[in-house]
């Protein structure tokens, strides 16, 4: 069999397949993490690539019946989840087309970093209303109040206390 042809999308965090690490996309395709697969937490995304899916089958979930496939690996052919070929409640049809990844079947890493080059003065207003500048927000608990005193301290220091009360 020929050799097998990868798509990858790019991107500052991706998501690819645990088991043999073919690029499957990344954190700008990332919908919702609020779904729940066969293992656990999974992701909805807009666009996956790299994959096989199984026939249509109907399948009734919590927010009701769906027409899905699964998606495996096309590499590996891992099950990874399921896409969604068509819903029958209006209200879950924003889910149309959407593949599930599953997390525990999926790894996240550190993509490309994609840093404008400097002085092109192209690179403003990109990120959302407030600009890039507002970083100030990330302090990393530097001003928190102490912690209590450990609780075996605590113990001991109460041990302690008892011991000369004869």
């Amino acid at each position: 069999m020929g050799r097998i042809f990868l798509e990858h999308l790019g991107g500052t965090r991706l998501f690819s397949c645990a088991a043999c690490d073919t690029f499957l996309t990344n954190r700008g395709e990332l919908i919702s993490t609020r779904f729940t697969g066969a293992t656990g937490r999974a992701f909805l995304f807009n666009k996956v690539v790299n994959l096989i899916f199984s026939e249509v089958q109907d399948r009734v979930m919590l927010t009701g019946r769906h027409m899905v496939r699964d998606v495996s690996c096309k590499n590996c052919e891992t099950k990874l989840g399921w896409i969604y070929e068509f819903a029958l409640e209006d209200s879950q049809r924003y889910k149309e087309g959407k593949v599930i990844l599953e997390r525990a079947l999926v790894t996240e890493s550190d993509g490309f970093e994609e840093r404008p080059s400097p002085g092109d003065g192209h690179g403003h207003g990109s990120h959302g209303p407030y600009g890039g500048g507002h970083v100030a927000h990330h302090d990393h608990g530097h001003h928190h109040p102490q912690p209590p005193m450990p609780f075996h301290l605590a113990i001991a220091s109460l041990a302690h206390q008892h011991h000369h009360h004869h």
